[in-house]
Formats: C-alpha cells, sequence, structure tokens
C-alpha cells in the first residue's frame, strides 16, 4: 500500500501542475492536491477515513454533474458518439475536457475508496 501510495500521490501532483495553465485550476488543482495529501498521509501509515469519505462524496456530487452537464460526458457519448479523447492533449472541444475532467474524479475517488477500506480493514485487524 506505501508504494501505491506514493504512487498516486505523485500522480495527483502531477496531475496538479498540469492544471496550471488550464481554465479552471482555482478547482481542479484543490481536487487533485487534496488527493495527494490524503495519499501521502497513507504512504506514512496515517489513515483519516472520514476525509476520504468527505473527499469521495464530493468528487461524486461533482462528477454526477459532469456527467449530467451540458457537454458532459452523457453528450459525448450520445452526441459525439464517444470520440476518442486521448487524440491530442489539447482539449479543442468542451465534451473532450468535461469528459476528461470526469475520469480524473473517478481516479480520485478511486484512490481514496481504496484507502478508506484498507484504513477499515486495518483497523479490524
Amino acid at each position: 500500500m506505501k508504494v501505491l501510495n506514493i504512487v498516486f500521490c505523485l500522480m495527483f501532483v502531477l496531475f496538479a501542475g498540469l492544471q496550471y495553465n488550464d481554465p479552471d485550476p482555482y478547482i481542479w488543482m484543490p481536487i487533485y492536491l487534496y488527493s495527494a495529501l490524503l495519499c501521502w498521509f497513507a504512504a506514512r501509515n496515517r489513515f483519516y477515513p472520514k476525509w476520504y469519505i468527505a473527499g469521495i462524496l464530493v468528487y461524486l456530487a461533482y462528477a454526477i454533474y459532469k456527467f449530467f452537464d451540458q457537454n458532459g460526458v452523457e453528450d459525448w457519448f450520445t452526441k459525439h458518439n464517444a470520440e476518442n479523447l486521448a487524440e491530442t492533449m489539447k482539449a479543442t472541444k468542451p465534451w473532450i475536457e468535461e469528459t476528461r475532467e470526469f475520469f480524473g474524479l473517478f481516479i480520485c475517488i478511486g484512490a481514496l475508496g481504496i484507502n478508506y477500506f484498507y484504513s477499515k480493514r486495518k483497523r479490524a485487524a
């Protein structure tokens, strides 16, 4: 778990750094840095289940918004035939940016969820 959390931590810090030139870095940098911080703590064997739940709930609510938003995941899938998201790193179409953000949220949710369940299992042992 230590190695996994270090990898997640570094990945989230990188993701946050890549948001610097994004139209809304004030939203995405804190999202990724919060996940990075919690993964850093977990790598140091410090677990905060309530913080994981709070992050998961906020990220999940935002992901639901991103899914149904105009130019969101639903539009990408239904109106744009699930167009390739990785064709170019420049998101020239709004549904590409929204869909990438949606999947970024799910990466964060996954990392926090893994740490939540691991911390519960560790406490029970």
